[in-house]
């Protein structure tokens, strides 16, 4: 082995985070949203680990994420600077150990075997330094072929999270895994909590490439087979990587936890030394509201406001607005998400329940769970304002030297009104520019394409008319972006 090798930071961003509906949705979910700050959660991932002292630093992460949020992912990176990172599109989810099989594989073509940081996209690491001292203590030991995970100190009997058994120091910093518990009840919590041996299961790890392919193919060599077909005949195309969809599809899914962590210590003969870091950096998940109301910032009253809010007399409340004002009076511990088209109400001791709220949700055929009323694409985005039974209202912005596709509808004709900026026209088979003010009518059946050739934002308003007005009704004959429809 390399005795300095690289550390290469592998962002998993599968997640949908039901439990924050109604922000957090499936086309957009929370690691895409500035839930704690200004940046999205994404975005403060991947730039969690700049000014590491002492460790060698990959220049860009590797994000695996869902084919359907690639396009937010390249931009949110690039938006702070990561111009490059390797994008990595799952055709299907089957959790975190055939993510990173996938990421190690990929990290191994090079000929490199570099220390890979799994790292979930959406949690908050408020303590920077304190991280950073964390993975110091982990990569002195994985560099020499251990796989460590990291512990968070708990603050609280929590129910909520998996817990590590820890035993005596193995390395500094570094304590034996004795084992791994489910997520407990009340009274274990609390036995946990007072016991001092146990640490949350934070689902970060730390493992060289070559390592976590080795103990995976000991354990599941299934798994291992597949990502490796997948990887063999893997495609790039613009900034991303696509697996062979057959060969992932076929992949079994299992955590990096049930795969390998937990097996480790009772295979010694393996060779693969295991470890647990304890973590003391301010992490949370953000698996739920309540989770959020803790990291956000109180008032003397302990309510943690986000957005147009008012509250008189209120308590240990989280109101959020996303657009209108959200005013509250006399809550107690009660949570109060607006979003344009959903507001969610609940106690604070009873928002793990939102889960199953989105199940009868999806059950009812509702696309709540699934898109906002604003739609982010690769050019920009659109907002839905207002519908009727044969006509839709959209507000469009288009990104400066954005294009959408060239296209047509077999059901609806549409009306452009530029607000603001220049739009190059594609009508049929003229072409031309509308400037502030301007219109056009684009009839049922024309091609038709819409450009931003300006160096500021393009806002316009598009009024549809017809038979059918959803999304599926678009032939594409040309996408900058590489889509086939939607």
């Amino acid at each position: 082995m390399n005795p300095v090798p690289t550390l290469f930071p592998v962002i998993l961003s599968g997640g949908s985070g039901t439990r924050l509906w109604p922000l957090s949705r499936e086309s957009y979910p929370k690691q895409f949203h500035a839930l704690v700050g200004e940046r999205t959660m994404l975005q403060d991932t991947a730039l969690r680990l700049a000014g590491l002292p002492n460790v060698p630093l990959a220049p860009a992460p590797m994000v695996v994420c869902n084919t359907e949020h690639r396009f937010m992912a390249a931009e949110q990176l690039r938006a702070v600077g990561l111009a490059q990172p390797t994008i990595v599109l799952e055709p299907a989810g089957r959790n975190t150990a055939p993510a990173l099989a996938l990421a190690a594989l990929l990290a191994q073509q090079d000929g490199a075997d570099p220390v890979l940081l799994v790292m979930p996209s959406d949690h908050v690491m408020a303590d920077r330094d304190a991280f950073h001292q964390a993975v110091a203590c982990a990569y002195a030991q994985a560099a020499q072929g251990a796989m460590l995970t990291f512990g968070v100190v708990p603050t609280r009997a929590e129910t909520g999270y998996g817990y590590i058994h820890t035993g005596a120091e193995r390395a500094p910093g570094v304590m034996a895994v004795l084992g791994f518990a489910e997520k407990p009840d009340a009274a274990t919590a609390a036995a946990y909590l007072a016991g001092g041996q146990h640490l949350w299961n934070s689902g970060l790890f730390m493992v060289r490439a070559s390592v976590w392919l080795k103990a995976l193919g000991a354990f599941r060599p299934d798994i291992l087979q597949a990502c490796r077909l997948s990887v063999d005949n893997a495609q790039r195309d613009l900034d991303f990587v696509r697996p062979h969809v057959p060969a992932f599809e076929a992949c079994p899914s299992d955590s990096i936890d049930y795969a390998v962590m937990e097996r480790l210590p009772q295979q010694p003969a393996l060779g693969i030394a295991t470890g647990v870091v304890p973590l003391n950096a301010g992490w949370s998940d953000l698996g739920a509201w309540d989770a959020l109301w803790q990291a956000l910032p109180h008032d003397g009253a302990g309510n943690a406001l986000r957005g147009d809010t008012l509250a008189l007399d209120c308590a240990d409340s989280l109101l959020m607005s996303s657009g209108r004002l959200v005013a509250g009076v006399g809550l107690r511990g009660l949570v109060v998400i607006e979003t344009p088209d959903a507001v969610l109400v609940a106690p604070q001791d009873r928002v793990q329940e939102v889960k199953q709220l989105v199940g009868q949700l999806k059950q009812s055929g509702r696309q709540l769970t699934d898109t906002h009323r604003k739609v982010h694409r690769p050019w920009g985005w659109y907002d839905s304002i207002d519908a009727g039974g044969r006509f839709q209202v959209k507000r469009i912005v288009v990104k400066p030297g954005a294009s959408l596709s060239l296209q047509m509808h077999h059901h609806r004709a549409e009306h452009w009104i530029v607000v603001s900026g220049t739009a190059e026209v594609t009508n049929g088979d003229k072409t031309f520019l509308l400037a502030e003010d301007q219109s056009t009518y684009i009839p049922l059946g024309h091609t038709h394409r819409l450009r931003n050739p300006g160096k500021l934002p393009l806002e316009l308003v598009e009024v549809q008319s017809g038979s059918y007005l959803g999304e599926d009704d678009i032939v594409r004959f040309d996408d900058t972006y590489g889509r086939v429809a939607g």
